[in-house]
């Protein structure tokens, strides 16, 4: 019988082979997924099926004219696709390319010290939230952040919450801009960041929720931002804004986040590392 013969050809190795190839197939769907999630970019997914169940349809039908017409949609919207949604290929291109795609969080730093960093860290945004005093904290993680940290002015300090309340307080010459922490270090202050074209952003947001977000489009930084309108806190990670969050969530999220790189090397140029 046919049905004999087929199982009878089907080997070991075929089998395998399709497991694994209908495994990647799946993979490389979650991972555009995964990048394009939260952005416009997923209504064109729906449109898409929308589009390839429009033409099995007309096909169904013999809709000659119709199915013609999806079809030319098909042919030239790979195209359109590349020109309309630009940003979105390119952050994926760029995750994929230092890794961010793959790779998980992890942490190289003690747990006393650890909570000291993040006890400081909480310490200055609760008393710059109280007050309405702007500011714009970035961690650098696995991307490295050296563009952005040239445009600053140079710090190296340790991190304690008398020097980020002192840098963000209002009229001093390192209050605009953004500070930027390797580690457990100030690298910079006053540095200057992407900002975001994305149209999701709320109009009553202002250019300190524009660069933490433009910063995340392009790297894998963690970023708090203080508002000093409402005294609101924000943080931005992967390309979304969670608006305001409580102390303790901050908390949570810095564990998460917050990566103890190796201390900086002395003499070896601006901020080398071990």
């Amino acid at each position: 019988m046919q049905t004999d013969n087929f199982f009878e050809s089907l080997n070991t190795a075929t089998v395998v082979s399709s497991v694994v190839d209908l495994l990647i197939v799946w993979y490389v769907v979650y991972l555009l997924i995964r990048v394009m999630k939260g952005t416009k970019a997923i209504q064109l997914i729906k449109g898409i099926f929308l589009i390839l169940i429009g033409r099995s349809i007309s096909n169904f039908f013999d809709l000659t004219t119709t199915t013609q017409m999806f079809d030319t949609v098909l042919e030239w919207g790979f195209l359109a696709i590349i020109v309309i949604f630009q940003p979105e290929v390119r952050r994926a291109l760029e995750q994929l390319g230092r890794g961010s795609l793959f790779r998980t969080n992890t942490s190289g730093s003690s747990s006393t010290e650890m909570d000291k960093l993040r006890e400081a860290m909480i310490k200055s945004v609760r008393y710059m939230a109280k007050r309405r005093i702007g500011a714009l904290v970035v961690f650098e993680k696995e991307t490295g952040l050296k563009d952005y940290i040239e445009t600053g002015i140079p710090i190296n300090g340790n991190i304690t919450s008398e020097l980020l309340i002192n840098i963000f307080i209002p009229n001093t010459p390192l209050h605009d801009g953004a500070m930027i922490i390797q580690g457990n270090r100030i690298a910079t202050a006053a540095s200057y960041l992407p900002l975001s074209d994305s149209s999701k952003i709320a109009k009553n947001l202002g250019t300190r929720h524009r660069a933490a977000v433009g910063v995340s489009e392009v790297t894998d930084a963690f970023t708090v931002v203080v508002s000093e309108e409402t005294g609101n806190i924000s943080v931005t990670y992967d390309s979304r804004l969670t608006k305001e969050i409580t102390l303790e969530e901050l908390d949570d999220l810095l564990k998460t986040h917050w990566n103890i790189l190796p201390p900086l090397r002395e003499g070896g140029g601006l901020f080398a590392r071990k």
